[in-house]
């Protein structure tokens, strides 16, 4: 017969726990105790408390911010989940020394750090530049797209919404006449009608819902003036196209020190194009390393790389004012990459594609004649393109594009399906064209050499912090704190580097 070891749990263990123990050297919670209480500065967090006389005592921001990095650094990025750790994780009882803030405190302290978390971040980046981690000559821009904690189903332009309020009122009037002929015909099924009930409730809560929303706000202009789709839930996140499908969310933007990875920048902004974000990342690394004792001209023959989402004659213009080194390709440089194989359709292998220069032009008409004699009359005198290039456009006739027998030819792929010749003649003028400027600085041989560089600065810090940190989405609402979370993990990750490549650490 089988002996087994009798156990009871009606006993009580008393277990022996050094909380200093178990900050261990080369630790990430080691290297998050030693910055937040010898490197960050946490008095500024005094000026929000009134209770040196009478009142409770506060949790003192030090074991709030020093939990909550640690929480982002395992992936627990809320508060229910890291005042959970605090009572039974035993490195969370450490640098909380035994204190347990609940979740609502954890949550408004996150809330609340509009103010204080740049200066938290610059101080975060001091120590790094006084640990000799930043390099300062080479830097990668990108952005990762993340949903936000907003629903795709409560987006759409005012008139959508409008729509969608109008439908949500014909079905309650619909189920309301329904109850009416069920109350008639003395139903008595109780269950059935609560049911009912409830479910009219709700209709009229969301389109009450959508109601003041169109009554408090404005639409929402697009970058081209055009209206784009607003959100009921967050209307200052946006729907972005990823290669995971379409989320409703923010952008992350990152600027990527070569030397360590360290993070010099990061903002979150609700517009899923990268055309526009250059400027204001690099303004605000330039901001950043002022604030550190740098020099504004920090960024001076720096070099900077950044993928073609990133070509736009704004961000040309803005390394051009900086005098940055910045290599930022256009969507066609691969086209032009000798080392590289580029299939063609069977119709590009078999026929020259027409070209501006194949157009006759009749001055005294101001008209051109395509090679089969068509005729392309005048369309737009001034066409202003990407890059600053203003163009005069001349269209053909419809019916003459479409029974020619050269059309496919002529008309680009992406106008395939068009019913004409587009030809766009550019005009002489006084603005530097940055956009051909940098595809030809993209092809020479150090183009080449120097912008695979990017996908090894700065696409582990993504993987780093979407994998390893395990932020899949943001968890708040509204610009201003879904930046202090994306903040938050930028510093983690910069103190995750000074842990591993800054000197050995000891204990405060």
């Amino acid at each position: 017969m089988a002996k087994y070891k009798s156990y009871t749990y009606s006993q009580t263990v008393m277990v022996p726990v050094s909380l200093e123990n178990q900050l261990m050297k080369g630790t990430l919670e080691l290297a998050i105790h030693t910055l937040v209480e010898g490197r960050i500065g946490v008095s500024r967090f005094d000026e929000r408390y009134k209770n040196d006389k009478t009142g409770c005592k506060a949790y003192d921001p030090k074991i709030l911010l020093k939990i909550i990095l640690l929480g982002y650094a395992r992936g627990i990025n809320t508060s229910r989940k890291i005042e959970r750790a605090c009572r039974e994780n035993v490195v969370f009882m450490a640098l909380s020394c035994r204190q347990q803030p609940d979740h609502s405190t954890i949550a408004s302290f996150v809330s609340s750090l509009k103010n204080e978390i740049k200066p938290l971040f610059r101080d975060v980046l001091l120590a790094c530049e006084g640990m000799e981690l930043l390099g300062g000559t080479e830097f990668s821009l990108d952005g990762c797209r993340l949903p936000s904690n907003a629903s795709k189903r409560w987006s759409g332009t005012f008139a959508t919404l409008q729509a969608k309020k109008e439908k949500l009122e014909r079905r309650v009037g619909y189920l309301l006449e329904e109850q009416v002929e069920a109350d008639k015909r003395e139903e008595k099924d109780e269950e059935e009608k609560l049911g009912r009930e409830k479910y009219i409730e709700k209709l009229k809560k969301q389109a009450a819902r959508i109601a003041e929303f169109l009554e408090k706000n404005e639409p929402k202009p697009g970058k081209q003036y055009k209206e784009v789709r607003s959100n009921v839930t967050d209307n200052e996140s946006a729907l972005m196209t990823t290669p995971h499908g379409t989320i409703q969310g923010y952008n992350g933007q990152a600027l990527v020190d070569a030397k360590h990875q360290i993070i010099v920048e990061g903002e979150v902004f609700g517009w899923g194009q990268d055309h526009y974000h250059l400027e204001p990342v690099v303004s605000g690394a330039q901001e950043n390393m002022e604030a550190i004792g740098k020099e504004g001209d920090y960024f001076k023959d720096a070099i900077l790389t950044a993928d073609t989402g990133y070509h736009s004659s704004e961000s040309m213009e803005k390394c051009e004012e900086e005098g940055i080194d910045a290599y930022i390709p256009d969507k066609d440089f691969r086209k032009r990459d000798p080392g590289l194989e580029v299939k063609k359709s069977s119709i590009d292998r078999r026929r020259r594609r027409f070209t501006a220069e194949d157009f006759s032009y009749d001055e005294g008409a101001n008209e051109y004649e395509c090679p089969m004699g068509k005729k392309l009359k005048l369309n737009a005198d001034k066409v202003k393109v990407n890059g600053g290039m203003v163009y005069r456009r001349y269209y053909a006739d419809a019916t003459d594009c479409e029974a020619c027998t050269v059309r496919e030819g002529c008309i680009s792929k992406k106008g395939k399906r068009g019913k004409r010749k587009c030809l766009m003649i550019p005009v002489e003028t006084g603005r530097r064209n940055y956009s051909k400027e940098m595809a030809a600085k993209i092809d020479t041989n150090r183009g080449r050499e120097i912008y695979p560089h990017r996908m090894k600065i700065v696409e582990p810090v993504f993987a780093n912090i979407r994998t390893q940190k395990r932020l899949d989405r943001f968890t708040l609402r509204g610009k201003i704190k879904v930046n202090i979370q994306w903040l938050l993990y930028c510093m983690v990750h910069n103190i995750e580097k000074i842990a591993n490549f800054g000197p050995e650490l000891a204990i405060v």
